[in-house]
This record gives structure tokens, C-alpha cells and sequence, in this order.
């Protein structure tokens, strides 16, 4: 319970910050670009460098691609049988395809199960969430909207995204059994400390809703899709696979909660660069983080108790 109250009083603080007199209004950007930057690469470096890399880890890999594949598919075909607007259908399968595995998933999952947790959690996003917004989401994004940028200059940008950069060299330094430890060690830890709050912060500062704004039925088509229908697919694929040992089950445990996260911020940011609809794909981010609270709560206790 106290860790889901760090997750909580975080996003709270955010709330509350935007109400404040003359505080800079920039403070968001501000605070995702010091993660990006600082932060996720020093959690790659941290955690992948030393995770013990083996043939149970392409679960959790896999789940970013089911997840996209499998809202792709649906979305897909819903648009088709009832008629939807072809801007509609490629903004609900990038948000609902892309669940939110770094800046809410890391935090959310360092502060429920700790620094094991976060090595998963890690390897979920940089090599599944991440390489299918450079891949696949890029795809349905020039199908389904108005392509505003060249794929080549798209794929450059988010191969030279630092964290991933960051994650190759951890990865590099795993294969080749080069120990990060020491002063090295102590700074890097000292960074990652300040994901959860300062992620969780920034989140906060960057939620507007009006009541006005969640009146759109296809909204609640999303949020249901990605809170609600991914993470039971996951839970009921998963959790067949056997369980034997501590490790694999919190595998299994981390690979759900990381499906039951809300939308992906960039999802909002890659559909309104292509013209899909972006107040609804702001939306998606926006009502569905809050609300995400509530499912991920009910996802854990899930987990806990009917493993």
C-alpha cells in the first residue's frame, strides 16, 4: 500500500504545483528532458549491464509487440465492419497499441517491485514499447493519417534517442561482462533514485481534462481497450507458462503490469504529427493516466493474490 501511495502523493504533487502562482510553466518540459537525458540512461546502464539475459526474458520482450499486433488487428477490423473515420482508427490503435512502459511504467514498477522489477520493466520498453514506436507505430501512422515527416528523418531521430543508445551500450557491456561498480555505480544509483517522484511529478503537471472533453464514445472505446481487454490478453497468455521459479513469476507479474499501463505519451505525440485525431489521442493520455490508478491497483492485487 505505501508504494502505491509514492505513485498517488507523486501525481498529486503534480496536480497541485499546477495551481500554483508564477510556477514555470515550462517546468514539464523541463523535467522530461532531464529524464530522458539523465535518468532512463542511467537506469539502462544501472540494470541491463548486470540483468542475467536468457531464454525466459522474450516474454517480457514480447509483450510490446503482442500489444500492438493484437490492438492492430482489432481496430482494425472494428473500423472497417462499423465505418469509422480512417484518422479515428489509426489514432486508436497507436494509443491503444502503446502502453506508457517508461515514464509511468518505470516508477510505477521500481516502486511495487523494486530494482528487480525495474530490470524488466526496462527490458519491456527499450526492446518491445520502444522498437515498435520506431517500427510498426510509424507504419500505421503513414497508412491511417497525413505523413508530415520523411520515415528517414523519423527513424533517425528515435534511433539517436538517448535512452536507447544508452540501453545498446548497457546491452553491450552485459554481453561482454564489463562490471559497472564504485563511484560509477554510486552516481548512476543516485540518478535513478529521482525517477519515480520526478517522472511521476511531471506527469501530474501535464494533466488537463475539461468534462466537456469526455463526452467522445470512441475515447472510452480506447481507454476500455488499453486499461481493461490488453492486460487480461496478456494475463490469460501468460499465465500458462509455468512459473518455476521466484524470477519467471515476477516476469509474468511485471509483463502484465506493464500491458495495464495507459497509453504512451509519444503515441499522442507520432498521432498528432500525422494528423490522427490528436484531441482524442491527448485525451487518451491524459484521462487515462489518472484512471490507470485505479485499474493498476485492482491488476496488482490481482497478481498478488491469483497467481
Amino acid at each position: 500500500m505505501a508504494n502505491i501511495l509514492i505513485v498517488i502523493t507523486s501525481i498529486l504533487i503534480g496536480l497541485i504545483l499546477q495551481k500554483v502562482r508564477n510556477f514555470p510553466v515550462e517546468a514539464p518540459k523541463a523535467l522530461n528532458a532531464y529524464l530522458i537525458y539523465v535518468v532512463l540512461p542511467a537506469v539502462s546502464l544501472l540494470h541491463i549491464s548486470k540483468l542475467n539475459l536468457g531464454l525466459e526474458l522474450l516474454l517480457p520482450v514480447s509483450v510490446g509487440w503482442i500489444i500492438f499486433t493484437i490492438t492492430w488487428i482489432l481496430f482494425g477490423y472494428l473500423g472497417k465492419r462499423f465505418g469509422w473515420d480512417k484518422k479515428t482508427i489509426g489514432c486508436l490503435i497507436i494509443c491503444g497499441g502503446l502502453s506508457n512502459t517508461g515514464f509511468i511504467g518505470y516508477p510505477v514498477i521500481e516502486a511495487i517491485y523494486g530494482a528487480e522489477g525495474l530490470k524488466i520493466a526496462v527490458l519491456i520498453d527499450q526492446t518491445g514499447s520502444f522498437l515498435v514506436v520506431s517500427s510498426l507505430a510509424i507504419i500505421v501512422a503513414s497508412l491511417y493519417g497525413s505523413e508530415k515527416m520523411r520515415k528517414r528523418d523519423i527513424s533517425k531521430q528515435m534511433l539517436l534517442f538517448p535512452p536507447f543508445l544508452f540501453f545498446i551500450l548497457a546491452l553491450l557491456l552485459n554481453i561482454f561482462q564489463i562490471e559497472i561498480r564504485g563511484v560509477v555505480q554510486k552516481v548512476l544509483e543516485s540518478f535513478s533514485a529521482t525517477l519515480t517522484p520526478i517522472a511521476l511529478i511531471a506527469v501530474g503537471l501535464q494533466i488537463k481534462i475539461k468534462v466537456s472533453d469526455i463526452k467522445d464514445n470512441y475515447l472510452w472505446y480506447g481507454l476500455a481497450h488499453k486499461l481493461v481487454l490488453i492486460p487480461t490478453l496478456i494475463y490469460a497468455i501468460y499465465h500458462w507458462i509455468p512459473a518455476e521459479n521466484p524470477d519467471q513469476n515476477l516476469i509474468f507479474k511485471v509483463s502484465v503490469m506493464e500491458a495495464a499501463m495507459a497509453s504512451m505519451i509519444t503515441s499522442s505525440i507520432i498521432a498528432t504529427n500525422y494528423n490522427l485525431r490528436p484531441k482524442l489521442a491527448s485525451l487518451l493520455v491524459g484521462v487515462g493516466i489518472p484512471l490507470s490508478v485505479i485499474t493498476l491497483t485492482f491488476w496488482y492485487y490481482l497478481l498478488e493474490y491469483f497467481r
